[in-house]
C-alpha cells in the first residue's frame, strides 16, 4: 500500500492540475487537511456471511469483487470496532436474530453513541422484537447503543434512530443530530477542519448567506455565527427535520431551513413559480452576499450556476473534483478563485473532498 504522505501528495497534485486552468499559478497554494491514518470513520457498512455455526462481517474487494472476512476494521472508529466484535459474538447464539440477517450498518459519534442497523431477508416478528430488546438491555450496560431492524417495508426502532454528535469549531461546541441512513460527513475531525476553513475565510464578509444542499445543517449551524442571516435549502425531509432540531439544540435565531431542491429555489428566486413552502418568506428582504453549495457528485446544473454567479462570494464544497472543474469553467467567467483546500475525508482511497472560495470579478 502506498504510504499516506505519498498518497496525499498525489491527491494534491491532481487537484492542483484540475484547478490550474482557472487561476494564476502563483495562487495555487492549496490548503491541505490530512486525516488520521486509522479510526477516522464514523460510519461503516458490512455484509454478513453465514458459515455453519460461524457468522462474521464481510466486505468486497473493489477490483476483484472477491469477498473477504472483516473481524477488525481499522478505518472505522474504535467504538465501531468494539461494538462489531461484541455484537457478532452475541447474535451467533440467538437464532431469531441471526436468521436471514444479511447486512449490519454502524453509525457512531465522537460522543461514544452508536446506532446499529440490522437488515434482514424476512419479516421481523414479535419474537425478533423481544430478543433485540433483550440484547439492547444487555449491551446498553457497556455501550450507548441503539438498534434498528430493517426488512422489506419494515423499520423497527429500538429507542431511537440517531446519535447526538458534538463538534468543536474554533473553540465553540455545536450539537448535531445524525440520523441513521441519512447523509453525514464520515470523518469528524476533517469535517471540523472543513467548517473552520470556510468560517475563517468568510468571517469578514457582511450580509446574509444562502446555502444549497444543506443536509442536516453541518455548515448552516456554525456559519450562522458569522453571517447576519442564513437561509438553507435541502430536498430530504429527514435531513430537514434533523436540521430544524439542530437549530433548536444550538439555540440559533437567524436560520431558515427550506425543504426545496436547488432547482426549485432557483425557480422561486427568479420568480418563475410560487411555492407554498415560501409563504410568509420575502426572498427580496435578504441581503445575500454569499452562497455556499455542497452538491452531490454530479455537481451543479446550469440553472443553479446562473443563479449563484450573481453573488459576491461563492463557497463550493465538492466531493468530486472532476465536476468541480467542469463547473468552474462557467463560474470563473464571473468570479476568481480566492482560496482552495483539500480535505482528506477518505484516506487510502482515490476520493478527494475539496473546497474553493470565489469572489466576483
Amino acid at each position: 500500500m502506498t504510504d499516506y504522505a505519498s498518497q496525499l501528495s498525489e491527491k494534491n497534485a491532481r487537484l492542483t492540475s484540475l484547478l490550474s486552468p482557472f487561476t494564476h499559478p502563483s495562487n495555487l497554494n492549496i490548503d491541505i487537511y490530512p486525516s488520521q491514518a486509522s479510526h477516522y470513520r464514523q460510519r461503516a457498512e458490512f455484509r454478513v456471511w453465514h458459515d455453519g455455526d460461524d457468522l462474521y462481517h464481510i466486505m468486497f474487494n473493489q477490483e476483484t469483487k472477491q469477498q473477504y472476512r472483516v473481524d477488525h476494521f481499522p478505518v472505522a472508529s474504535l467504538l465501531i470496532n468494539q461494538v462489531m466484535d461484541a455484537l457478532i459474538t452475541r447474535i451467533k447464539t440467538i437464532p431469531i436474530l441471526r436468521d436471514k440477517l444479511f447486512q449490519i450498518d454502524y453509525l457512531s459519534a465522537t460522543t461514544n453513541q452508536i446506532v446499529v442497523s440490522m437488515l434482514y431477508h424476512k419479516k421481523l416478528s414479535d419474537e425478533w422484537v423481544e430478543k433485540i430488546n433483550e440484547l439492547h438491555t444487555e449491551m446498553s450496560k457497556t455501550y450507548q447503543i441503539q438498534f434498528i431492524g430493517r426488512a422489506k417495508k419494515q423499520k423497527t426502532i429500538i429507542n431511537h434512530d440517531y446519535v447526538i454528535e458534538k463538534l468543536s469549531i474554533h473553540g465553540k461546541e455545536y450539537t448535531f443530530k445524525h440520523i441513521e441512513n441519512s447523509f453525514t460527513q464520515p470523518n469528524a475531525e476533517v469535517n471540523c477542519h472543513m467548517i473552520e476553513w470556510v468560517a475563517s475565510h468568510t468571517q469578514s464578509i457582511a450580509g446574509d448567506l444562502l446555502e444549497l444542499y444543506c443536509g442536516a445543517g453541518n455548515f448552516t449551524i456554525p456559519l450562522s455565527d458569522y453571517f447576519d442571516n442564513v437561509m438553507a435549502t435541502e430536498i430530504s425531509k429527514t435531513s430537514v427535520n434533523a436540521a430544524q432540531d439542530n437549530i433548536a439544540y444550538n439555540d440559533i435565531q437567524n436560520c431558515t431551513i427550506l425543504r426545496m431542491s436547488s432547482e426549485e429555489f432557483v425557480s422561486a428566486k427568479n420568480k418563475e413559480r410560487a411555492y407554498r413552502r415560501l409563504e410568509g418568506i420575502d426572498l427580496d428582504s435578504y441581503d445575500f452576499t454569499t452562497v455556499l453549495v455542497d452538491p452531490p457528485r454530479a455537481g451543479l446544473d446550469m440553472a443553479t450556476i446562473n443563479m449563484i454567479n450573481q453573488y459576491e462570494y461563492i463557497i463550493y464544497i465538492s466531493c468530486n473534483p472532476d465536476t468541480l472543474a467542469h463547473n468552474l469553467q462557467e463560474l470563473t467567467k464571473t468570479h476568481t478563485i480566492e482560496r482552495a483546500a483539500l480535505f482528506d475525508q477518505f484516506p487510502f482511497t482515490h476520493h478527494i473532498e475539496s473546497g474553493v472560495i470565489l469572489k466576483r470579478r
